[in-house]
């Protein structure tokens, strides 16, 4: 196969095939473990999810997945303390799109701009409560506190 069938069949693919793969890329396990954790109460919920985030907004072009996963971040922390969980999600991804640590805390600590400091703190201490669960043991996930 061609680098220009392999771009071709990516142009073609779904929404919901672009999305399993960018999904997959992050976290292999994503859509079976939303699938578990709410399919049941609402059906299809972990295909529209991977289908319309992943695969309509993370697969866009005009940005890398690495700058897609710390604006997320970004936003995030912004919002503040109750977005804790969903924040050390896209942590996780962030860190499996090729950012590092210090790159994550850096984006952050510029939240205490727009969302306040309260809200930067918040996110730090997520961040370093990650940092320190998957330093501990590589197989941590942060799905594991959901």
């Amino acid at each position: 196969m061609t680098i220009e069938t392999v771009a071709e069949t990516a142009a073609n693919a779904s929404a919901l095939e672009k999305g399993r793969a960018i999904a997959a890329r992050l976290n292999p396990d994503l859509e079976d473990i939303l699938s578990e954790r709410y399919d049941a109460v609402l059906p299809g919920f972990s295909e529209t999810l991977i289908e319309s985030a992943y695969g309509r907004f993370y697969a866009r072009e005009g940005l890398d997945l690495k700058t897609r996963q710390l604006a997320t971040v970004a936003a995030l922390t912004a919002l503040g303390g109750q977005t804790a969980p969903q924040l050390k999600v896209n942590i996780e991804h962030a860190l499996a799109a090729g950012a590092g640590e210090r790159e994550i805390l850096e984006v952050i600590l510029q939240m205490a701009a727009y969302g306040g400091w309260p809200a930067a703190i918040n996110g730090l201490n997520a961040a370093l409560e990650l940092f320190g669960e998957r330093a501990r043991s590589p197989e941590a996930s942060a799905w594991n506190g959901q």
